[in-house]
């Protein structure tokens, strides 16, 4: 067998552990956001930015898929909605810190891609929430208009912001043996 080989299945390992490890955080962490009890925070997202930093956005994209699928349709989720709202979500983030950090690996780097990536997610989301939530829950868009402010823009910078903080403290420690 040739190291080519051995990369790849490596590269294999590593990108299913770690979305093992985002499926495990995914089910036992869960805290309902307060103003928003069906909105509920999960560190899941940790190992997938962790991905994108290490591999780059698209073993990133590919970990959000895999655990977007698994938590959407086998793990009691909500379903196409929950699968979309959660694939952008993270995937957004996943793919503006793999392109941003993959140019520059510096700690300063690390810190501008995280924020940048909660910045875009935060916005992309207030978009995605006017467009889907309507066509999917039903609620109309003038609720979901009256909900950014209190609840959507304040859900997505609290998970996406505390993922990434988590992200920044994690990812020098296990960086050594995802490039091993």
């Amino acid at each position: 067998m040739n190291n080519t080989n051995n990369d790849r299945t490596a590269m294999i390992a590593k990108l299913a552990m770690m979305t093992a490890v985002s499926i495990v955080l995914l089910l036992i962490v869960r805290i309902p956001f307060p103003p928003a009890p069906f909105l509920v925070y999960d560190p899941a997202d940790v190992p997938i930015y962790i991905t994108a930093f290490a591999y780059g956005p698209v073993a990133g994209l590919i970990v959000t898929l895999i655990v977007c699928i698994i938590q959407a349709f086998m793990l009691g989720g909500d379903g196409l909605y929950g699968f979309l709202m959660h694939f952008v979500a993270t995937g957004i983030v996943a793919v503006v810190i793999g392109l941003m950090y993959a140019r520059c690996k510096t700690k300063k780097r690390a810190i501008i891609s995280l924020v940048t990536g909660v910045i875009v997610a935060v916005v992309v989301m207030c978009f995605m929430n006017l467009i889907v939530t309507p066509i999917y829950m039903g609620a109309p868009r003038e609720a979901v208009i009256a909900m950014l402010p209190t609840a959507i823009i304040p859900f997505n910078l609290l998970k996406a912001g505390l993922n990434a903080v988590f992200t920044f403290i994690l990812y020098k420690r296990v960086s050594g043996f995802l490039h091993r």
